[in-house]
Order: structure tokens, then C-alpha cells, then sequence
């Protein structure tokens, strides 16, 4: 499974906006300057993640976006589901259809690719925006992930 570009910069597009929000409104151009991605293409990634309710834009000269809710409240896999699509390494197990496979019943490597589905998925929705602006953490230290 690989990301692409739509996830990964609308991920450092959104970390962009997190970091600026206390000065109010992020235009689309100072986050393309800062991040390297054109303003065009970030257009198309900022547009479905307004339409999730990750972003609020503002209209006008003093206008840009800003965040949909609190940084802590918004994950990684908020955002990569929003922008990639269900999680799921194979289709017959992604996160919208995970019993639909006309195999399951006689499917040896099933269990592998739900997994893996499983783990990805934890990942993902064990970061938040507010996680990754404070630095290097531990969010999967609880002693579960230690086994």
C-alpha cells in the first residue's frame, strides 16, 4: 500500500495550518510557498478535506483556512481516509466493505491482509495534528504495543 502525493500533502497541508492557526486564517499561498506544492494542486487536496469539516475557509484579502476542529481532535487517519480512501491493503478487506470477499470462507491469506488493515488503521488514528506539531512522542507506548 503507498500514499499518494494527495495524502501526503494534504497531511503537511494540514500541519501547515495547525502551526499557523494562532495567527488567524492560512492563505493557500503561503502554505503552497512553505510546504513546496503548487497552489493548483493543493486546491484540489484542501477541497475534499473543507468538505469533511477538517478545514473551514474564509473568503476575502485577509481570508485562508483554518482548522475544522481542535488539532487534538483531528487524526492522522482523519485525514488520510478523507483523502485516500478507505484503509485496506487489498479491496476485499477495506474498512467500508470488510465482509464483502466471495472467497472469505476459503481465503488462506485473508487474515494477513485484515491485519495488516488492523495495524495500518491503529497507526494511523494513534496521531493527531497536535501530536505530530509538538515533536518526537510516544502514541504507541501503552504496554500492549510492548508485547
Amino acid at each position: 500500500m503507498r500514499l499518494s502525493t494527495r495524502g501526503r500533502y494534504g497531511l503537511r497541508a494540514m500541519l501547515e495550518i495547525a502551526l499557523q492557526q494562532e495567527a488567524g486564517p492560512v492563505s493557500i499561498h503561503l502554505i503552497a510557498e512553505r510546504q513546496g506544492i503548487s497552489e493548483r494542486y493543493l486546491e484540489q487536496v484542501l477541497t475534499p478535506l473543507k468538505q469533511a469539516g477538517l478545514l473551514k475557509s474564509i473568503r476575502g484579502s485577509q481570508g485562508g483556512y483554518l482548522l475544522g476542529r481542535d488539532a487534538a481532535k483531528i487524526t492522522v487517519g482523519d485525514v488520510i481516509r478523507t483523502l485516500e480512501g478507505p484503509i485496506g491493503p487489498v479491496d476485499c478487506v477495506n474498512e467500508l466493505n470488510p465482509d464483502d470477499c466471495n472467497r472469505a470462507e476459503y481465503c488462506m491469506t485473508r487474515q494477513v491482509w485484515a491485519h495488516l488493515r488492523d495495524s495500518i488503521s491503529k497507526v494511523l488514528d494513534s496521531y493527531t495534528l497536535e501530536d505530530l506539531i509538538k515533536g518526537p512522542s510516544v502514541c504507541l507506548n501503552d504496554e500492549a504495543d510492548k508485547k
